[in-house]
């Protein structure tokens, strides 16, 4: 296995509820009130849509996708929704560091170093609005790939903490049949202070439309047998998820943070503030970027390594 490069779930497409459009000669994220599946391939309006998304939409009956039936590919949540605090340089698309609130990963001039991480809220670099909740979450949808996911990104705090919650309830309440539940991610609308009471969107996930939990739990137990007859080692697969996800410092890879970046940590605080629609709005607005933040690290050991040269003329 190479290291240094994380292994995930193989990519079929995206789920989002937005899209990036051009305005006044910037690309600028857009939030919608419904789902949107692509593909991986993106064309001149941009990414262009997954067949399984006619087919959603059109089984929906209505204009907008705003519920998807989908399965899960792993038992133990964290494997299935990966949500950490990241940092990315805005100018450079680079990665800078990822934490959990007490330890993180972060790029500095010896390479990659385990620090301690005090939280968005206290970290000097995150000053700003740099650092935020950053989630990937991996689902299944169709029965076309049995080991195909279609990943949905966020840095919304509700849709993270939504989903965080029910994965780790209906583990439990399944006897960690998490990956057999017949499941359904949902969007939802709330209002908040922070949205100046307009509507906002996050994602939910719930046992599927018309079933109940025990239903759900009494399907689940019968796919898992039926799996288990067949010699299906589930076990086996999250250790081995696990084992790829550790192999790398930072999951994305090169040719997906441009993509990121773009869509979830955009630098121009008075059009970002005209955005309405989803969760990311509360915990999206930065301020215009002066120095990128590779170039506050830098400075930042500058400064120490002055101040050790100064003591060392007193002395």
């Amino acid at each position: 296995m190479i290291k240094g490069l994380a292994i995930t779930p193989p990519i079929l497409g995206r789920i989002s509820i937005g899209s990036i459009v051009e305005k006044n000669g910037k690309r600028l994220p857009i939030k919608e009130d419904f789902f949107t599946i692509t593909s991986q391939v993106q064309g001149k309006d941009g990414w262009i849509k997954h067949p399984i998304y006619d087919e959603l939409q059109k089984a929906s009956g209505t204009d907008k996708l705003r519920s998807i039936p989908v399965r899960l590919l792993f038992n133990e949540p964290d494997l299935n929704l990966r949500a950490e605090y990241s940092m990315f340089d805005r100018q450079t698309g680079r990665p800078l560091c990822v934490g959990n609130g007490e330890t993180c990963r972060r790029y500095t001039e010896g390479g990659v170093q385990s620090l301690p991480c005090p939280s968005p809220d206290l970290c000097e670099l995150a000053k700003g609005g740099a650092c935020k909740p950053f989630g990937r979450l991996n689902v299944q949808i169709g029965g076309e790939d049995e080991l195909g996911t279609f990943i949905f990104r966020t840095t919304g705090f509700n849709s993270i903490r939504s989903l965080v919650a029910r994965l780790s309830y209906y583990q439990a309440i399944s006897n960690n049949l998490l990956a057999c539940l017949p499941l359904e991610l949902r969007l939802r609308g709330k209002s908040t202070t922070m949205s100046h009471r307009s509507a906002i969107y996050y994602v939910d996930l719930t046992v599927r439309d018309g079933m109940s939990l025990e239903d759900a739990i009494t399907q689940a137990i019968a796919t898992d047998l039926k799996r288990q007859s067949a010699g299906y080692n589930q076990v086996a697969l999250d250790t081995a998820a696990r084992a790829g996800f550790k192999n790398g410092a930072f999951e994305e890879d090169a040719e997906e943070i441009a993509a990121v970046v773009e869509e979830f940590f955009p630098n121009n605080e008075m059009e970002e503030k005209k955005i309405l629609g989803t969760d990311d709005l509360a915990t999206s607005i930065f301020p215009e970027p002066r120095d990128s933040l590779l170039d506050k690290l830098d400075q930042k050991l500058k400064n120490q390594s002055s101040q050790k040269s100064k003591l060392l003329i007193v002395e």
